[in-house]
């Protein structure tokens, strides 16, 4: 009767997570306490430190310009937050922000977002995942479907199903690529979508985004098949950023008509 008890429970959770949706209308599954995940960001954001050195003077101040204009026009739960901003020693490209309040952008990045509006993009980017709790959500849909493995060997060992071990060999294939590697692509999409409103309520020029995947294109030579990614393609980015720079270049002119100008300098 265990395994009854255990797919209750996972019903029941996912029952009461149904209410939660996303800042694009999307329903999520949220059973992740937001305290413990900003702990959680917190730590990774202090280890990130402890592995590589910071960089301050001109360039900080040149993020943290990017950053404030930003914060200033997310929801005030978000905007009231004591955010942390720090600028690391890597040639790796790469940005990254966490549950709490903290941005961290490798200097690496420089090279690929080479003005404020590019580099806008990408910490929009970043923070959209922290304003849609992707962080919460990924951890959600893991914990759930490693239970739904765990019931489905229980039940077909309580069976005496042959080749059980063979057929949870495949499933595990099945939730990595039919569930957490599309769950990520979902969440990058989602991610620009959202950048691409913040950059844009900032004021800072939302067709800079598509000039950034480009310049992305360019570096990285080639990528996985995208049906292996966790990220979509650099076409595909490209691609669903065009579709919503009506809206976006709207919201960058009313941002302009009120005064949001920002002057960030590197």
């Amino acid at each position: 009767m265990r395994w009854k008890t255990c797919i209750a429970s996972a019903l029941a959770m996912a029952t009461l997570a149904a209410c939660s949706t996303s800042p694009t209308g999307r329903s999520q599954m949220l059973l992740m306490d937001e305290s413990q995940l900003n702990q959680m960001g917190a730590q990774a954001f202090s280890q990130y430190q402890q592995q590589l050195p910071t960089v301050g003077g001109a360039q900080l101040n040149y993020v943290q310009c990017i950053t404030n204009d930003i914060v200033a026009v997310l929801p005030p739960e978000q905007r009231n937050q004591n955010w942390q901003v720090k600028v690391f020693e890597s040639d790796d490209a790469n940005a990254f922000a966490l549950p709490g309040g903290y941005v961290g952008v490798n200097t690496g990045m420089f090279k690929v977002a080479t003005n404020q509006d590019q580099l806008a993009s990408v910490i929009g980017h970043e923070i959209g995942h922290v304003l849609a709790h992707h962080a919460n959500e990924r951890a959600s849909t893991q914990n759930l479907t490693q239970l739904g493995m765990s019931v489905g060997g229980t039940l077909l060992g309580a069976n005496g199903v042959a080749g059980s071990d063979q057929i949870m060999a495949a499933m595990g294939l099945g939730a990595q690529y039919g569930v957490l590697l599309p769950f990520s692509r979902n969440h990058e999409s989602e991610a620009d979508v959202i950048g691409l409103q913040l950059m844009a309520d900032a004021g800072f020029n939302p067709q800079a985004s598509i000039d950034v995947w480009r310049n992305m294109e360019s570096a990285s030579g080639g990528q996985p098949p995208e049906w292996a990614s966790t990220h979509p393609s650099h076409g595909s980015r490209i691609a669903s950023l065009e579709s919503e720079m009506g809206d976006a270049m709207s919201r960058y002119q009313q941002a302009q008509s009120a005064g949001r100008t920002p002057n960030c300098k590197a």
